[in-house]
């Protein structure tokens, strides 16, 4: 495995804590680590790209259950074209929902 790295390195280079890695593990966000020898799991590049890309998602408003809806998108559509019309179709849905509470 190329650039790997264990999760406190993992954490510190996504900005996020290990305790977020290992819950996102469980939900599915991210692929779990690579179990080697003493059961140390190790991650990649791509699983920091994921992990910011989380982040940004969760400022644009999206939950943990509609970013793990989209975020495999991102890493299997080179284009980028079928992630961001799916995020934005939630988002407009965000809106719609906003609007009729206002409308009451």
């Amino acid at each position: 495995m190329k650039d790997r790295m264990r999760i406190g390195d993992l954490s510190e280079r996504a900005g996020v804590t290990q305790r977020t890695v290992r819950y996102y593990e469980k939900m599915g966000l991210i692929p779990s680590g690579e179990r080697e020898g003493h059961g140390q799991h190790y991650y990649t590049d791509e699983t920091v790209a994921r992990l910011r890309k989380i982040d940004q998602l969760k400022k644009l408003g999206l939950s943990l259950e509609e970013i793990r809806d989209v975020i495999d998108l991102y890493f299997m559509d080179p284009s980028g074209v079928q992630p961001k019309q799916k995020v934005l179709g939630i988002l407009k849905q965000h809106l719609a929902e906003t609007d009729q509470k206002i409308d009451g």
